[in-house]
């Protein structure tokens, strides 16, 4: 089979999403082109991966006279293909005009005389408004109608797309790489952090808009101190380290420094697995998440898990850990302290993570499902 990526500017999970794809696709005998731009390819690397790439500006931001070339390379690169999967909602919505507009057929039919066919992933959901939620909204609505099957990572973005007149969704399987083993014990950790035996609060996270950072600054503004409940020498309330970089940064140092917050920003940093084993839980107050790297980190590393319930986080913590309504500060603040003050908390949900980071899926499971997303359509089709 032939198929060609569509994506666009990425620099997390994306795009090893994509290359995972590749790598399994291209085991199995099958032809794959990635379009999208070079930055993409310097980064994952899918020419070494067996796939031809071709170098087109996929931009994250709307651009007539960009976006009018980059659907015109879209339809002629993807003539020969029998799919086409764009990653993302833009990537979709310009590999959908570049299909010409017809739901159930691309430019041409493929090598074999199967009638095109063009999948999207969503693999995001907007969490702001004005102008930009505008142009998304109009960018859902040419992929929901314009595409045959729709693969969602979170059930809320599904029932989105069903709304707007998407014919086929169907829940995406995106599953994370496996954990590399730590480098550095714990306590190693500990020491170059100057963490002590303070409890670690442990965000991985770009340090933007989406993440709801400016939630976490509240929690960790307390009050931890006496007649919180903690035990005597933990009285100074946990550590919240940040391991993560983004447009946030001045912003949020600035906050953290005003108030003398127990709040490290850590940057980028290719130590997670180090990081995850001196963390006594990894939490996350973001507005909305699909299937986030980060989580499914934290339960393959057996590490509790306090979480806003949004998009698709509630299915993969599960009974794992602790969630919240977004924006709630105490209920989050809450969480924290039963997982610190409650006897055997720590451990019971522990161990509910490592059981769910053994059953998530992996690699294969994930070209499984595409593959079948890619085979006839339904008797609606």
């Amino acid at each position: 089979m032939r198929v060609a990526f569509v994506l666009g500017t990425t620099s997390g999970g994306t795009g090893r999403h994509v290359l995972m794809l590749t790598e399994g696709l291209v085991r199995r005998g099958h032809r794959v082109l990635v379009v999208g731009p070079r930055s993409v390819e310097e980064q994952f690397s899918f020419a070494a991966a067996g796939a031809r790439f071709v170098d087109v500006a996929v931009s994250d931001r709307p651009h007539p006279g960009n976006d009018l070339r980059a659907v015109l390379a879209i339809r002629r690169l993807t003539r020969e293909a029998e799919v086409v999967h764009a990653h993302g909602l833009r990537a979709g919505a310009l590999a959908a005009l570049g299909a010409g507009g017809r739901r159930g057929r691309l430019a041409a039919l493929g090598a074999g005389g199967r009638r095109g066919r063009l999948v999207v992933t969503l693999h995001n959901a907007l969490t702001a408004g004005g102008l930009v939620g505008f142009v998304y909204g109009m960018l859902e609505r040419i992929v929901a109608r314009r595409v045959d099957r729709v693969l969602v990572v979170s059930p809320d973005l599904g029932e989105r797309m069903t709304r707007l007149g998407a014919r086929d969704v169907r829940a995406a399987v995106v599953p994370a790489p496996a954990l590399r083993p730590a480098r550095r014990t714990p306590e190693e950790v500990r020491g170059e952090l100057g963490a002590g035996q303070r409890p670690i609060m442990l965000t991985i996270a770009r340090l933007a808009q989406q993440k709801g950072l400016e939630t976490l600054l509240d929690v960790a503004a307390g009050p931890w101190g006496e007649g919180t409940g903690l035990p005597a020498d933990l009285a100074g309330g946990p550590l919240f380290l940040v391991a993560g970089e983004g447009p946030l940064r001045a912003e949020l140092e600035g906050r953290i420094r005003r108030e003398a917050l127990p709040v490290r920003l850590l940057g980028n940093r290719d130590d997670i697995p180090d990081l995850l084993g001196a963390a006594t839980a990894v939490l996350t107050a973001a507005r909305w998440e699909g299937q986030p790297l980060s989580i499914r980190e934290a339960l393959m590393a057996g590490k509790p898990v306090i979480a806003t319930a949004v998009g698709g986080i509630p299915e993969i913590v599960g009974d794992a850990g602790i969630l919240v309504p977004y924006g709630d500060v105490q209920g989050l603040r809450g969480a924290v302290r039963t997982l610190l003050e409650e006897p055997g908390a720590a451990e019971t949900l522990a161990t509910a993570a490592a059981r769910r980071g053994r059953e998530m899926p992996g690699g294969d499971a994930a070209v499984a499902s595409v593959l079948e997303a890619y085979g006839p359509q339904d008797s609606t089709g």
